[in-house]
């Protein structure tokens, strides 16, 4: 089968690599950048950041499963694939090891934050020593909205800082508490006493056109004093400019980003110059993450191939 991977060849630390290793008999084809301009002649399409719209489907000829290579498939038109009779399977991050990688880099940026970092470079240049003083995780309040599988597994890693957790769950909230041995959880109608009452606040959820900039300027307002914004999941999760803003008035204290209102994000941009520690959207960019990604993905490529149902389908041919 032919398959097309819709980034640059090296992108996603080697994955189209280690896929092709996977499978040797199969045709893989890295179309070089974030895009698709044509999908005539593929079976299968890894979609990666490429937004896939009913346009581009329209022209496929042979084309079986959209298969992402994650959780992420918001951009990826769903209707327009079941309309095509087109599968469309992602990863489910709880059962790849992904979901454990993004949360380890979620405590890296709680703890880069918190100890300043910044402040540490600024100290070592200037050969200054036991300077600046952080703050310990510890006794702290996380707030942690989406208690999915990303959430889930942040909470289960930072039990042992000792600090208190508190969460923002869709459905059944009440029960969301009780699993998970949480402080307080609230519905998306409490989001407000979620953020005034959190030292770091971190966003596990997916992006939707509820959730899409829910961190805007009345919300980012609602934010403890001196508390940190943490955001493991999309970018669009947050208004840029409204972020900048909070930033610039002190009204958060800092904010820790491993995704992007764009991507990748100009470097040059002026938001950087304040308190932001940010990563180039690695969190789910770790062995065991991959291993377990591609061995996934793998799967749903044989199981194309023997004609049979694909695993983790979000739609249905």
């Amino acid at each position: 089968m032919k398959i097309l991977f819709a980034a640059p060849e090296k992108a996603w630390g080697g994955f189209l690599q280690k896929i092709q290793k996977e499978l040797p008999e199969h045709v893989f084809v890295a179309s070089g950048r974030f895009g698709a301009d044509n999908l005539r002649g593929f079976q299968i399409l890894i979609p990666t950041m490429t937004l896939i719209t009913r346009e581009i489907m329209k022209e496929a000829d042979d084309l079986r499963l959209i298969q992402q290579c994650g959780v992420g498939l918001e951009g990826v038109d769903l209707e327009a694939a079941r309309d095509f009779n087109i599968a469309v399977a992602n990863v489910p991050s709880d059962i790849s090891g992904n979901a454990d990688s993004v949360a380890e880099l979620g405590i890296y940026l709680m703890v880069g934050l918190a100890r300043d970092v910044r402040g540490m470079t600024h100290s070592f240049t200037r050969k200054k020593m036991g300077e600046p003083q952080g703050r310990a995780l510890k006794g702290q309040t996380v707030g942690v909205i989406g208690l999915g599988g990303l959430g889930r597994a942040l909470i289960h890693h930072l039990k042992p800082f000792g600090v208190r957790l508190i969460g923002i769950k869709q459905r059944e909230p009440q029960k969301a508490k009780e699993e998970l041995g949480l402080d307080w959880v609230g519905g998306p109608e409490d989001l407000g006493s979620l953020l005034s009452r959190s030292d770091f606040v971190v966003l596990c959820l997916p992006l939707s056109g509820e959730t899409k900039q829910m961190m805007h300027r009345k919300t980012l307002a609602m934010m403890k004093p001196g508390a940190y914004l943490i955001n493991l999941s999309r970018g669009g999760l947050v208004d840029r400019p409204a972020l900048e803003e909070a930033l610039a008035g002190g009204v958060i204290a800092g904010a820790g980003l491993d995704v992007f209102w764009e991507e990748p994000p100009d470097p040059q941009d002026p938001i950087f110059r304040y308190n932001i520690l940010a990563t180039p959207h690695v969190g789910g960019s770790t062995d065991v993450s991959m291993r377990g990604i591609v061995q996934v993905v793998a799967e749903n490529i044989r199981r194309v191939e023997r004609n049979q149902k694909p695993l983790y389908l979000k739609s249905k041919a």
